[in-house]
């Protein structure tokens, strides 16, 4: 799969425009739900949003209710587009033991274009230096494209749960 080069950067005020343009999309595809994005897709503000993610990036000021999670932005280096989202969550409480360290999207149209792969490849060497040894996701039993993804970063399945009557799997990658 050919992609054009990305990287990972931390959302910014100078972000806002090409946020909201990246968040509309999904919700014009009929998606209401964006993985990975620490709940952009539940914002009334993007300061708003904003502010959360700069302090759950902190340990000293993360919201008791969350965990430590850096959140990024997955921009096309050519023309700075976002392409995706993605957050890592150092840690699991018990709200997340099913979820994992982990989400991500990618702008509908921008799928199927290898993406997901390489945000989650440079997702888990940004664990690996943060120290985790493993990264648990999780994915809907019916998302095959992101078992396909998850499975190519050398997931590996562990165990299934249900969530919202719906049956979703667990996979692991080793990061050491």
């Amino acid at each position: 799969m050919v992609y054009e080069k990305i990287r990972l950067v931390k959302p910014t005020l100078g972000l806002k425009d090409e946020a909201l343009e990246y968040r509309q999309e999904h919700f014009d595809f009929g998606e209401q739900v964006i993985n990975g994005s620490e709940l952009f897709d539940k914002i009334t503000s993007y300061e708003e949003w904003l502010g959360k993610v700069i302090a759950n990036a902190n340990p000293e000021t993360v919201d008791p209710n969350w965990v430590l999670t850096d959140t990024f932005f997955a921009v096309r280096v050519s023309d700075h587009k976002i392409v995706g989202i993605v957050d890592l969550r150092y840690q699991l409480n018990d709200f997340l033991k099913d979820f994992g360290n982990c989400g991500y999207s990618v702008r509908p149209s921008e799928r199927r274009k290898g993406y997901a792969g390489e945000i989650l490849r440079q997702i888990c060497l940004a664990a690996r230096e943060h120290g985790l040894k493993q990264l648990q996701l999780s994915v809907e039993k019916d998302n095959v494209a992101s078992i396909k993804t998850i499975e190519k970063n050398g997931g590996n399945y562990c165990r299934s749960f249900i969530f919202d009557d719906e049956e979703a799997y667990i996979y692991l990658i080793n990061l050491e």
